[in-house]
């Protein structure tokens, strides 16, 4: 990701490149297409009998990926979650996959794009919905939800201390006039927070966590985890690529739980305990530092890379 209407620099490329470890022949899963940085890199590491597949949600993302696919034959992509992977390999006859990449978070011509109401930077309509013809609004949400949702969305994805506080101030003024720009909620935001000493703005936290609840996006990270896991062939490798402290913590709990073997039960012989599934590869990633100065929005990526056992 980096700054700029439609510029796209995907984050951690040669980090994730080298993780996926690609096969020339292989088949491949990028589940967050965005503009298509990662794939275009997967593809310039496949032969002509390798495939990729991806998906998005962001219908402006598809449109990308289907100029991409009718210029290579070896690249398809649909419309729709990471989450649904059971359901589109099926579609597309996949039968198990040597290496899958998941890129979490908000794409940069999503932030950059104001009528998408994923930033207070600019104003424009409060949605963040990463598919916005479907699914309800963040202003629509803020109107409806109690304050007691309010704050617990708050609390819980955004982590935010001040959560009722905020809660409560959102309440009180949408009797007043409808809360329907990203600048009004910054705004609300701001007057129960003031202004913070370091560079963030006081509504980040909140934003975060609104776009999350608005989405789904932990419930379907955790879906999409399980099913990566389950299609991935023996050696197949998954990279994810996480933006915030909740995506990588669901992430790092599920790689090392798959990664460990499973409680021995006194009914059966240790030989016939659950096995480990996944190795873990290396540690955690993050950018560095040059390509932290370059994108400023990359300081938060963290890589988590693991690899599927079996014969």
């Amino acid at each position: 990701m980096v700054a700029g209407s439609e510029e796209h620099v995907p984050v951690l490329l040669a980090e994730a490149i080298e993780a996926l470890d690609i096969k020339a022949d292989g088949t491949y899963f990028d589940g967050t297409f965005g503009r298509g940085g990662h794939s275009r890199a997967i593809l310039a590491g496949l032969k002509q009998q390798g495939r990729l597949i991806a998906l998005d949600k962001d219908p402006a993302a598809v449109a990308t990926g289907q100029q991409l696919a009718a210029e290579d034959v070896r690249f398809s992509i649909g419309q729709g979650s990471f989450a649904d992977l059971d359901r589109m390999a099926k579609d597309w006859r996949v039968d198990g996959l040597d290496g899958i990449l998941l890129d979490l978070g908000v794409s940069s011509p999503q932030l950059d794009n104001s009528r998408r109401g994923f930033s207070f930077r600019a104003d424009g309509p409060l949605d963040m919905r990463m598919d916005p013809t479907h699914g309800v609004s963040a202003a629509q949400w803020l109107a409806d939800a109690s304050e007691q949702e309010i704050a617990r969305v708050l609390r819980e994805y955004g982590e935010e201390r001040q959560a009722r506080r905020i809660a409560r101030k959102i309440v009180t003024s949408r009797r007043q006039q409808a809360i329907s720009t990203t600048r009004q909620l910054a705004g609300l935001i701001q007057s129960v927070l003031g202004r913070r000493q370091d560079k963030k703005h006081p509504a980040t936290k909140s934003f975060q966590a609104i776009r999350i609840h608005i989405n789904n996006e932990l419930a379907e990270l955790a879906t999409g985890l399980e099913a990566a896991i389950r299609h991935l062939r023996p050696q197949g490798r998954l990279a994810v690529i996480s933006f915030h402290s909740l995506e990588d913590r669901l992430v790092k709990r599920t790689l090392r739980e798959s990664a460990r073997p499973g409680p021995v039960s006194r009914k059966l012989p240790a030989a016939q305990a659950a096995r480990a599934v996944l190795r873990l590869v290396g540690k955690a990633q993050r950018s560095s530092a040059t390509e932290t100065a370059r994108n400023p929005r990359a300081r938060s990526a963290v890589l988590r890379v693991a690899e599927r056992l079996g014969q």
